[in-house]
């Protein structure tokens, strides 16, 4: 509306908030908004206009806290606030820094002490949060040096390092205790790296992949944000392969050399403590390691307790059926939740959530939302470019731009349009009788627009841009109002209604307002998030196929995923989170960490050596029970701390980190044993229950087999020394026995073992398997290899009975060659047997019969039948059976 005086244009409903009308007449006005423009146009009109509006905020501010003002309150706000605003969160954060630090490096100490003071290793834990600091500073470093732009919200990201950095430090650590303290340094540190490596390469890339996921966002902020968090797992990988090794390394000469955790001095282990008496407080806070001299002494080898709880106690509960069917319904009640959730998912930013509570732009967005929703906002639309508006082919164009933005609903009627082009034209038709003017061409309409209408005083002398010359129009605006919108998805729809409008238009226009960076996150926001979502997940199982080559075991990852991500976004939504681009950062760094914990998981039941589904789910919670606990909860001490923060980026970050962990360990440690378990890689094998036999039992090839004393393997050829590994035959005097099921080549057995089964040996001498074969004339012509087995001993009558001739003409032949030689006598090495009998000479065949005929000269054998040993006492006495 128009002053009918000044002809001055006024809309009050952008300016009296909330009031109250009454016959076309203003009752009530509870809130009044001044607006002041600041000309813009130069750098240094951009100085200046800064500094007017620093100290416009700190003159109202100390004005509005003084009390100065009796009758009225004042709510501030300028172009810059928001800048500021941002800039404060930064500086609240910056102080945890130094505690968080602290409160890790006391947790990480803590967790990796023991009783043992030699194998405990606090200054480990102490280590992995400095390698993940230094990591961390080089990758910003790094980002600063190739150009990238710093955030505000890039500070969050320390946080977040310090927690993946210390949950690959436990699952290192964990790999270690796992090893033997019997072997060398470096091959502890071999199988330390081999079985932690992959686990802490596959979390590692997949935490790296979804940020660099998030690259590819349309989001300026997001993309940086995701390029600084992405170098800093890249080299936080790096660092804990290469300097927390190496100290691994150090700590593990140090352990080799039993020296004291803390004071480095070298100190006794704890049964040598007993042995000599030590008093109890050296035993409590001195002693540790293993004796040299009895290195499986069980005192000096106590597992570590949480360890042996998970693989005890947490694996037998998880095991049993109606735990089981508990964990699965527990599930389902969260995924049900979880669905309930996704479905009251709200999407937008809320202004006021980017300032800090206690910031004076917060109660102006409060009132701004309390007295002006009715006609929220004042949309400009800006037409570019060099038109002559005096053509009036050009003046119906906007006024039909103007018309049909005013026929939407989301914009008022022409009552509240400002718009210096209709204004002006309608002046003059209306006053041309004495104003005797014309605007038929560029120059009069330019001339007459400047002295007529666009007077300093006037508004619209802001609405009208010229070129330096002054005769042409390069730019011009016109103002609409807003009307009834309410809710984020109202503003998303009114952006896109009117743009779909200006789009259509012949003319070069635009609609802007400066919420609109809010309202196009909210168009952008959903369909990127699913996206990132949905490409994120698949690379995530694809990740996990390469390094944990099990289809079963990649899939149920990929179910991990998503049931993880389900529940973040579900419970979000009920913990008062909305859908924006903060949100949508942590939903991007949720896909990475959704992997970490349950690719630990089912990577360690498949490459587990055991039998059965249960015992698989106990060496995976024995391995990894403990660190997934340490990781969870140090990556949430981490960021504890932004909680503190008292902002909502911070917080929302805080929340989501929150929920994706603690989901991911509860997916790790009980969900996924137990799916594992039923439909996991062996869950349908047939069950084999093990056989008890004797230890004399054991040297047989197998308890239903009844040994013959010529069912020979014909591959097997003898020359003095003891059959190959799939042999039957046993030399006497030797320690080891090779027997079927053993290897000679066996390093693990220990010296008390075979202590005890040379004893055995000695005092069982009669079951053993005494049959023997002569060295004499032992070649390959003899006993010719068939392949297979002879049951009914034809093969060995045949060689009986061509024995006498074969030994004359091996005699005939042997005198002929010392004829030749000149050689003395030959005598045939005789061959030493178990009996002090006498030596003899000639060819010798190993009998079954008693020991102290091992050594008679061979004999035909007297056979009936294939049972006919049945009758032998000797040989009957000789069968065991199972």
């Amino acid at each position: 509306m128009f002053n009918p005086v000044t002809w001055e244009a006024h809309a009050f409903p952008v300016y009296f908030g909330g009031s109250t009308v009454v016959d076309d007449t203003i009752v009530s006005v509870p809130a009044v908004q001044l607006v002041w423009f600041v000309k813009a146009d130069t750098p240094l009109q951009i100085q200046r206009g800064a500094a007017w509006e620093d100290a416009f905020l700190d003159a109202v501010g100390v004005a509005e806290d003084t009390g100065r003002f009796k009758h009225i309150s004042i709510a501030r706000f300028a172009s810059r606030t928001l800048d500021h605003e941002l800039e404060k969160n930064t500086r609240t954060v910056v102080p945890f820094f130094s505690s968080t630090f602290i409160l890790m490096g006391i947790f990480s100490i803590v967790t990796c002490m023991m009783a043992d003071w030699v194998r405990s290793k606090p200054w480990l834990g102490l280590l992995g949060n400095i390698s993940a600091v230094m990591a961390t500073a080089a990758a910003f470093g790094c980002a600063i040096y190739l150009g990238i732009s710093f955030i505000g919200i890039n500070l969050a990201a320390p946080f977040l390092m310090i927690g993946i950095g210390i949950d690959d430090t436990f699952v290192m650590l964990a790999a270690w205790r796992r090893t033997s303290p019997k072997l060398p340094v470096p091959e502890r540190m071999a199988i330390m790296l081999s079985e932690a490596a992959v686990s802490i390469t596959i979390t590692s890339v997949t935490d790296m992949l979804s940020f660099f996921i998030g690259i590819f966002s349309p989001f300026p902020s997001v993309q940086i944000f995701c390029m600084y968090s992405g170098l800093a797992v890249c080299f936080t990988f790096v660092w804990h392969l290469t300097f927390f090794s190496g100290c691994v390394a150090v700590s593990g000469y140090r352990e080799k050399q039993n020296r004291h955790t803390m004071t480095f001095l070298k100190v006794l282990p704890e049964s040598r403590a007993r042995k000599e008496e030590k008093s109890w407080l050296y035993r409590a806070f001195c002693s540790g390691g293993i004796d040299i001299a009895d290195p499986d002494n069980p005192i000096d080898n106590r597992e570590h307790c949480i360890m042996a709880f998970f693989r005890d106690t947490m694996a037998n509960i998880l095991n049993n059926n109606a735990v089981k069917a508990f964990v699965i319904v527990i599930f389902l009640a969260y995924l049900a939740g979880a669905g309930y959730g996704v479905t009251n998912l709200k999407e937008g930013l809320e202004r006021r959530k980017l300032s800090k509570v206690d910031s004076y732009s917060v109660e102006f967005f409060d009132r701004e939302d309390l007295y002006y929703r009715e006609f929220p906002y004042r949309i400009q639309v800006v037409i570019s470019g060099e038109y002559n508006y005096s053509d009036p082919k050009i003046q119906d164009e906007v006024e039909q731009l103007t018309q049909s933005l005013e026929n939407t609903s989301y914009i008022s009627n022409s009552l509240y349009t400002e718009s210096w082009l209709r204004t002006f034209v309608n002046y003059v038709s209306r006053n041309n009788d004495y104003l005797n003017v014309t605007i038929d061409n560029e120059a009069d309409f330019i001339q007459n627009l400047r002295e007529l209408w666009l007077f300093p005083a006037n508004p619209f002398s802001l609405d009208v841009k010229f070129n330096e010359a002054g005769d042409r129009i390069v730019a011009s605006r016109f103002l609409i109002q807003a009307i009834n919108i309410s809710g984020t998805n109202h503003e998303k729809e009114m952006v896109k209604v009117l743009r779909d409008v200006v789009a259509q238009s012949p003319l070069n226009a635009s609609v802007f307002h400066p919420y609109f960076v809010f309202f196009d996150q909210f168009e952008l926001v959903k369909p990127t998030s699913i996206q990132n979502l949905c490409y994120g997940a698949l690379m995530m199982m694809i990740t996990s196929f390469i390094f944990i080559p099990n289809i079963l075991c990649s899939l149920w990852v990929a179910f991990s995923i998503i049931s993880i991500e389900i529940g973040v976004v579900g419970y979000m939504a009920l913990w008062d989170i909305n859908l924006d681009s903060i949100s949508m950062i942590n939903l991007i760094m949720c896909i990475g960490f959704s992997v970490d914990f349950t690719a630990h998981i089912c990577y360690a039941y498949m490459a587990s050596k055991a039998k059965s589904p249960n015992e698989r789910v106990s060496e995976c919670l024995y391995s990894l029970g403990l660190p997934i606990v340490q990781g969870s909860f140090s990556t949430i001490l981490g960021v504890v701390a932004l909680l503190l923060a008292d902002s909502y980026i911070f917080s929302v970050f805080f929340k989501m980190v929150f929920m994706v962990i603690f989901f991911g360990a509860m997916h790790g440690l009980f969900l996924l044993p137990v799916l594992l378990s039923l439909f996991g890689p062996g869950s349908c094998s047939k069950k084999h229950e093990d056989i008890k036999m004797s230890k004399v039992d054991k040297s047989f090839p197998h308890p239903y087999c009844i040994p013959h004393p010529q069912l020979v393997l014909n591959d097997q050829i003898f020359n003095g020394k003891n059959v190959g590994p799939n042999g039957v035959y046993k030399i006497y005097g030797d320690d080891k026995d090779l027997g079927i099921g053993t290897s000679g080549e066996d390093t693990s057995e220990s010296s008390s073992n075979q202590s005890q089964r040379r004893q055995i040996g000695d005092n069982d001498r009669k079951y053993d398997l005494g049959w023997k074969r002569s060295s004499y004339g032992q070649n390959s012509s003899q006993f010719q290899p068939s392949g297979e087995l002879d049951p009914y001993v034809l093969e060995a009558d045949r060689a009986w009975m061509r024995q006498p001739y074969d030994d004359r003409r091996g005699a005939d032949n042997y005198r002929r060659s010392r004829a030749a030689s000149r050689d003395d006598d030959w005598v045939r090495p005789a061959r030493k047997t178990s009996d002090a009998g006498p030596r003899r000479e000639g060819t010798y065949r190993v009998m079954r019969a008693h020991s102290h005929h091992n050594l008679h000269r061979p004999r035909a054998p007297r056979r009936s039948n294939s049972h006919h040993n049945l009758e032998h006492l000797d040989y009957v006495a000789e069968m065991r059976f199972p």
